[in-house]
């Protein structure tokens, strides 16, 4: 007994002196890459981050290609003395995600003056990106060591849970047809399902896109066009041509499908593409679905069954 108390005692004294600095990284709705904000910030509610009360002191998280976070270390290597534009020059920090780099600027916002800092460290398959804003009425509590500490708790997580990533769409999804990878492109707009990954690439396997457009046609008989200049947008496509374009219904609503043959990816695979919009209101729900010519018999189905488990959030 005076053993288990002796432990007990131990194990409540090291939790009393655990340091600050050991808060678990809080991650954005959405985005893989978190970290622990000072005292005074909270999730921010109009973009991904965190933001003071009074959303004077801003601190901006977002996700970059992985190829961003190589350029910056290749250019530091290649000219250690090395400046951005504005005549900064960065800064490596140790955080708790890996090596990083930070600058710091003084700008102004409007007529006011702010300190400005940007870090950018690997994820991986994706490069974090820290971004913050600290009016010069706020640097005696958020000055330039409070912001580096910050920025040393600066964490990745492989994985967004698929149920945070869904709720954050302006729709429901009830089917994901066994895709094996489901991500944000943008958190609360864009929306990927893909057999493939970030590391062996997402064009050689079945993948979805699906997302809104900001527009519709003003008139049911612009919608095909509407359709055909929206297929024309689809990224990574060369060498397309439409094979078929025509209105259909999805769920008793004016919808046209649009299909589309061409190649993708670093080896020029062979795709086939099919594009569903669906009217009704101010946007347009989109959804794209591309799966290699060989595999097209078997991944269509996947597709409808996702498009058809699409409804409207509330």
């Amino acid at each position: 007994m005076k053993l288990l108390r002796t432990i007990t005692a131990a194990v409540l004294l090291a939790a009393a002196f655990r340091p600050a600095f050991a808060a678990e990284a809080i991650f954005p709705p959405g985005l893989r890459v978190g970290l622990t904000p000072p005292a005074g910030l909270a999730l921010a509610k109009t973009f991904p981050g965190f933001e003071t009360m009074d959303r004077s002191v801003k601190v901006l998280l977002t996700e970059l290609p992985v190829q961003a976070y190589a350029e910056v270390v290749n250019a530091i290597k290649a000219n250690p003395a090395t400046t951005t534009p504005n005549g900064t020059k960065p800064e490596a920090i140790e955080t708790a995600a890996g090596p990083a780099y930070y600058t710091t600027e003084t700008a102004k916002d409007g007529a006011a003056t702010v300190r400005r800092y940007s870090m950018i460290l690997s994820g991986g398959a994706f490069a974090g990106y820290v971004a913050v804003q600290v009016p010069e009425t706020a640097t005696k509590i958020y000055n330039d060591e409070a912001v580096r500490q910050m920025f040393a708790t600066a964490a990745i997580r492989k994985q967004v849970p698929v149920e945070e990533q869904l709720a954050l769409m302006p729709f429901k999804l009830t089917e994901l047809s066994d895709f094996k990878n489901v991500r944000t492109l943008a958190p609360g707009s864009a929306l990927l399902l893909a057999d493939g990954d970030e590391a062996s690439g997402i064009e050689p396997a079945p993948f979805m896109l699906i997302g809104m457009i900001a527009a519709t046609p003003q008139e049911p008989d612009d919608r095909g066009r509407f359709a055909q200049q929206a297929a024309t947008t689809i990224p990574g496509m060369r060498e397309a041509h439409i094979t078929m374009s025509e209105p259909i219904r999805i769920d008793g609503q004016p919808a046209y499908e649009t299909r589309i043959d061409a190649t993708s990816g670093k080896d020029n695979t062979p795709v086939t593409l099919v594009q569903w919009l669906r009217f009704g209101g101010p946007n347009t729900l989109r959804v794209i679905g591309s799966a290699p010519r060989t595999q097209w018999s078997s991944a269509f189905p996947r597709f409808r069954a996702v498009r058809d488990g699409i409804q409207p959030r509330g």
